[in-house]
């Protein structure tokens, strides 16, 4: 039922057929986990009444409505926070969040999102962090760390009494890209996206294309919501630069995991692909065969997640290349993030430590049976 409600092409009809056979407290908390509630608030929306329970609907809006105030909250934060930035001279972009809501489903409250996340050129992450502690956020990498030139899977900044999280990335830290981001070009490609009256600047479509594929990819397609996110944004954007969005996953080394999203958009949410781009997801098998994997976890959810090895051997297939799909694997499992140099509230100078430490703690994290 969540598939069809997070479809572009939704059936009604398909809809209510799932109900009569729905559990609907179960329904509800995988929607939550997916976080697809906006998509099922939605769909619910568009039926009679007649045909939900009073008690589930109520549920549904009122969870929804929680989440429509999260993202006003989070989207005038954004605003202060380009505020902030300007006043020290510090360009920005958005990815993901209220602007990704935007582009592909037109609403900025149908994606539920816990953080504002932020690229941000390496340069500037020190005024940036000045200015983020200045306005009450904390700093998960204090500035020692900055000046030390040490490297995190993001700077992560809280304001624990506003509930407030915020990421800055940026072509140092997106490690799961293959190849480095190309920053600059990000920056000079950018479009500006209108919010609550408002202008922010963003990632350009075919750009953001990319940049969500392989998020997922990153995080082995876990959530529902991010196969949406791909499906709601090659059907809504009906004037996408195919021919850019593959010169941008060629530059990235991105190829196949771009393929991978829009074939599981494809294949689980019906999401229509131009002609030629469809083909040439179908013509690759290790897209196919990592889509499988995907819907197979998909549907084991509640069972324990992929091992360290299953995570292992789809990071080596999605980068593709036989020569280059190794390399990636070593970097990934030797490039120490802040988990690995942080120790007992210190910071490691030594480099090599962290590195050794890495597989380690991975190893720990994951266990053979997929458990921490």
């Amino acid at each position: 039922m969540l598939l069809e409600c997070a479809s572009p092409a939704c059936d009604a009809r398909r809809i209510v057929e799932l109900m009569r056979s729905a559990d609907w407290s179960r329904l509800l908390a995988l929607a939550e986990e997916h976080r697809v509630l906006g998509h099922l608030a939605v769909r619910l929306r568009e039926l009679n009444e007649s045909f939900v329970p009073t008690d589930m609907r109520q549920a549904v809006q009122e969870h929804h409505r929680a989440q429509a105030f999260s993202t006003l909250r989070m989207t005038a934060e954004l605003f202060r926070l380009f505020e902030l930035f300007a006043a020290r001279g510090i360009p920005a972009l958005v990815v993901k969040g209220p602007v990704l809501a935007m582009h592909a489903y037109a609403d900025p409250a149908m994606r539920s999102y816990g953080d504002l996340d932020l690229l941000v050129r390496q340069r500037d992450i020190r005024r940036a962090t000045e200015s983020l502690q200045a306005a009450g956020y904390e700093a998960t990498v204090p500035l020692s760390a900055i000046d030390a030139g040490k490297i995190p899977g993001q700077f992560l900044f809280a304001k624990p009494d506003a509930n407030l999280l915020v990421e800055l990335h940026n072509d140092f830290t997106l490690r799961y890209f293959p190849r480095r981001l190309p920053l600059e070009k990000l920056f000079a490609r950018r479009v500006l996206v209108r919010l609550d009256g408002h202008e922010a600047p963003a990632l350009a479509v075919e750009d953001e294309l990319v940049y969500i594929c392989v998020h997922g990819a990153t995080h082995l397609w876990e959530r529902l919501s991010w196969i949406a996110d791909v499906a709601g944004l090659v059907t809504r954007q009906s004037g996408i630069d195919w021919q850019g969005v593959a010169k941008m996953a060629q530059d990235v080394g991105a190829e196949r995991m771009l393929r991978t999203g829009l074939r599981l958009a494809s294949d689980l949410l019906q999401a229509r692909l131009p002609n030629a781009v469809r083909a040439a997801t179908e013509r690759d098998r290790g897209a196919a065969k990592l889509a499988a994997c995907v819907r197979t976890w998909l549907e084991n959810a509640d069972n324990k997640p992929p091992t360290l090895f299953k995570r292992a051997a789809f990071r080596l297939r999605m980068r593709g290349n036989v020569l280059s799909a190794p390399a990636y694997l070593l970097r990934l499992s030797l490039s120490p993030t802040e988990e690995d140099w942080q120790t007992g509230g210190g910071i490691s100078h030594n480099g090599l430590l962290g590195v050794l430490r890495r597989p380690f703690r991975l190893a720990r994290k994951y266990g053979r049976d997929g458990t921490d």
